[in-house]
């Protein structure tokens, strides 16, 4: 029986030893496919990423692209879109808009202008219903803290930003909320016909000269509540009650349309000016003149894009334009300022007052409360 079944058992092995073999060539080929499977893979997903890079499509894509082909891009959505809606907060963004339409002739531009309490109170209003129509916002710093707070802002990219100081940024992970576009001063506007130069006052304490008392207006916006805390920030409460016994009218009106009042001379002097808005009537002939009295305060105009902004593409080409060296050149026409580092201005000889970077969001908030507050309690509930 030995004899007879040891040549069974040995083509047994032979063939078991063949099968194995034909199993480890499937193995090792199937390990040779998986390798090039994985090289492919390993050049193939960087053309892939490139690819999908070139072509943003959401709003946070869109807003944080900085391919090399980024302009191409921009110009091409903003083509489709054809328009973008802007709510600003200063008079001299009507001119800009049109200069910017005549760049871009295929974006037309809806402009929605008032100052920063009305301004916010829309944007949000808006924002939290289904009918957010706005895509860029313009505006002063404590309106935009608020709004960055509620959600309201993408973060977005802007090749200009490299051009500014970080005091003018808010600072996202990769890009930046919103960014300064312009500075205005707000100190003493005079009417020359009414008051020679020599003898309009030159510094914050000739303000309690007696001759000027029952002469002086200030605006009853959010113009005048920084000028009061300037003051109170400066000089301290009981100036600014020397102040209140000065009669000092508040007008129910900005800036601007105050600055209108001197230059007519409805009002002999007003310390709530800017300088901006004399600057633009000294062109038209306007008998009027703007003087710092230290400490200025000075207001910073910051732009960003809506978190829900359905014309990214248009959006992004404004604030590309709005912070870039011509447009600041723009900016400097209208008598504003500008924050960018390589864009030349006069030296400005005289301190500055920056309100918003003493105080937080909240804390900005309650102190203008309480500024609003004592401009009412001293300037006009106390008048008969």
């Amino acid at each position: 029986m030995g004899n007879f079944d040891a040549p069974a058992l040995h083509e047994k092995t032979v063939d078991e030893a063949q099968a194995e073999r034909q199993e480890n060539y499937k193995v090792m080929a199937r390990f040779t496919t998986a390798l090039w499977l994985a090289a492919a893979l390993v050049l193939f997903l960087p053309v892939c990423a490139v690819f999908a890079a070139a072509a943003p499509t959401t709003l946070p894509q869109i807003a944080l692209y900085q391919g090399a082909d980024r302009d191409k891009i921009l110009i091409e959505g903003a083509k489709k879109e054809g328009q973008l809606t802007l709510y600003d907060s200063h008079t001299w963004f009507r001119t800009y808009v049109k200069d910017f339409e005549k760049k871009y002739p295929f974006i037309k531009v809806s402009e929605w202008r008032s100052d920063s309490k009305n301004l916010l109170s829309r944007a949000m209003t808006e924002f939290n219903s289904s009918r957010s129509l706005v895509d860029v916002i313009e505006t002063t710093a404590e309106a935009m803290a608020v709004m960055k707070r509620e959600g309201m802002f993408q973060e977005y990219f802007t090749p200009e930003a490299r051009f500014y100081p970080d005091d003018v940024k808010s600072k996202g992970k990769n890009g930046v909320y919103y960014l300064g576009d312009r500075e205005t001063y707000n100190s003493l506007g005079f009417n020359t016909t009414l008051t020679a130069a020599n003898d309009a006052p030159k510094e914050f304490k000739n303000l309690l000269d007696s001759k000027w008392k029952g002469k002086m207006s200030i605006a009853g916006t959010s113009t005048g509540v920084r000028w009061v805390g300037a003051v109170i920030d400066a000089f301290g409460r009981d100036f600014l009650n020397r102040l209140a016994e000065q009669d000092i009218q508040v007008q129910n009106m900005s800036g601007a349309a105050l600055a209108g009042m001197v230059a007519s001379g409805e009002v002999p002097l007003s310390p709530t000016i800017f300088d901006a808005d004399v600057t633009v009537a000294k062109q038209k002939g306007a008998p009027i003149e703007w003087r710092p009295l230290d400490p200025v305060v000075t207001t910073v105009g910051y732009s960003g894009l809506s978190s829900k902004s359905a014309h990214p593409h248009a959006a992004l080409l404004f604030l590309d334009y709005l912070h870039s060296k011509e447009g600041q050149q723009l900016i400097m026409k209208g008598g504003l300022w500008s924050p960018r580092d390589d864009v030349g201005s006069l030296e400005q000889k005289f301190k500055k007052l920056y309100l918003d970077s003493k105080y937080s969001t909240d804390e900005i908030e309650k102190k203008l409360a309480e500024w609003e507050n004592l401009m009412h309690q001293l300037f006009v509930k106390k008048r008969p």
